[in-house]
């Protein structure tokens, strides 16, 4: 089954390095030349990186315990639990869900949570290639939650605002004006969000006069739609409800406070999207916010294990491959298919007598308190303290349901960096 907008696309070239889907001059990405002619906007995005797949697709129904190892597991239950969650927790509410698509990297997932409800029908997206592989899966509405500068990929951000509603995280003056000028020069237009800093001292406007600055310049320039502001906050730790309400509350002030002055300027506000996955409760109760930019609920991971109401949908099958001595075990998958964020080692789940030793390119050594319960051909699972890393590692999911594989799911955005 083809989707909606993957119909528009030229059939697969299938190259050397990879599978490879370019657009058609008729398509998203055309571009009008100088001359008024029409050429191919040479964009391309690979849907599987590397000059050499090592892609794995067990039949349906075999069991877990018979999958080759390593390889990375989706628990279809818990997904799903997670989607609906989040869907009754927004039925009602004013503010819904943009699923942050850096996490999941995978169309299809998309859609099951749109379909489950209590979201805004898109998604958001760190990168522009993200976007593009979205938009080719059947999204229609992006936010892009990057600053965009380079004319390379202002284009294609033009390219995809054809067929999509495409918006782009904006900060300063320059950009700006640059992306009015590739969309003019697209026959398109563009929608912008203005980022506010709460906490992160990363990239976003840092004062409410700043941002009526760059809302009033959208405004004025052709090929734009000022839509909005947006925000992203950082909380560390394990961290209790009360705080993350305390926390929560104050950042999205700050968001809210620029959003404020901008419609006491006069200019309409359509979008305040902010919050992250340890608000999902918290944006739900603070007017004004019409979305939250969730991601790691949906696969979830140990740093965030203060989320009760999630489940772990996201686990990495490894089998033993030696038993040098009696509590240590050596597992058959490495740093280069795991995520150790900060050093933050995996954790082997319901296994709290064992620990990771140490994390090899290929190998993971396990020891244990007394004698390794563990054997050459077990099994173990392990989780991890930052899907988003760990994802971005593999070519696909094994969707699982009850032990049996149901599935198996390509990660399209994978080693998407553009």
């Amino acid at each position: 089954m083809l989707w909606p907008f993957t119909a528009k696309l030229a059939p697969a070239q299938v190259r050397p390095e990879g599978r490879e889907h370019w657009l058609p001059a008729t398509g998203a990405l055309a571009v009008h030349g100088q001359a008024g002619k029409r050429h191919i906007a040479k964009r391309r995005f690979e849907t599987y990186r590397g000059a050499k797949m090592d892609s794995y697709r067990p039949r349906i129904g075999t069991p877990v315990e018979s999958l080759d190892t390593p390889c990375l597991l989706i628990d279809l239950d818990a997904l799903e639990h997670n989607f609906r969650f989040v869907a009754e927790t927004y039925r009602d509410a004013e503010c819904k869900m943009r699923e942050h698509a850096k996490n999941i990297k995978t169309p299809i997932i998309a859609h099951k949570q749109i379909r489950a409800g209590g979201t805004v029908n898109g998604v958001c997206t760190a990168k522009v290639s993200e976007a593009e592989v979205m938009v080719e899966g059947g999204i229609s509405d992006i936010l892009i939650t990057s600053q965009v500068v380079t004319r390379d990929k202002l284009e294609r951000v033009c390219g995809i605002s054809r067929v999509a509603d495409v918006k782009v995280a904006i900060d300063s003056t320059g950009p700006l004006k640059a992306l009015s000028d590739a969309a003019c020069d697209f026959g398109t237009t563009v929608g912008v969000i203005i980022e506010v800093d709460t906490s992160m001292r990363r990239a976003g406007v840092r004062s409410p006069e700043h941002g009526v600055e760059l809302a009033k310049l959208a405004t004025e320039l052709p090929g734009i739609a000022f839509k909005g502001v947006m925000s992203h906050q950082a909380v560390s730790g394990d961290i209790d409800r009360e705080t993350r309400f305390i926390e929560g509350r104050r950042y999205m002030d700050i968001c809210l406070e620029v959003r404020n002055a901008i419609v006491a300027a006069g200019i309409l506000v359509e979008i305040v999207s902010t919050g992250e996955t340890w608000t999902v409760d918290v944006a739900a109760e603070v007017e004004g916010v019409t979305e939250v930019q969730g991601g790691t609920y949906a696969l979830m991971c140990t740093s965030s294990d203060y989320m009760e109401d999630f489940r772990y949908a996201a686990r990495t099958l490894s089998t033993v491959i030696s038993r040098p001595s009696s509590n240590v075990a050596v597992g058959d998958v490495g740093y280069r298919a795991l995520a150790a964020p900060g050093g933050v080692l995996p954790t082997v789940e319901d296994m709290p007598e064992i620990g990771v030793a140490t994390l090899e390119p290929e190998h993971i050594v396990l020891r244990s308190e007394g004698d390794m319960p563990l054997d050459v051909g077990d099994q173990f699972m392990l989780l991890s303290a930052q899907q988003d890393i760990l994802v971005n590692r593999w070519d696909e999911f094994i969707a699982v349901r009850n032990g049996k594989v149901e599935a198996v799911w390509p990660i399209l955005a994978r080693g998407c960096y553009h």
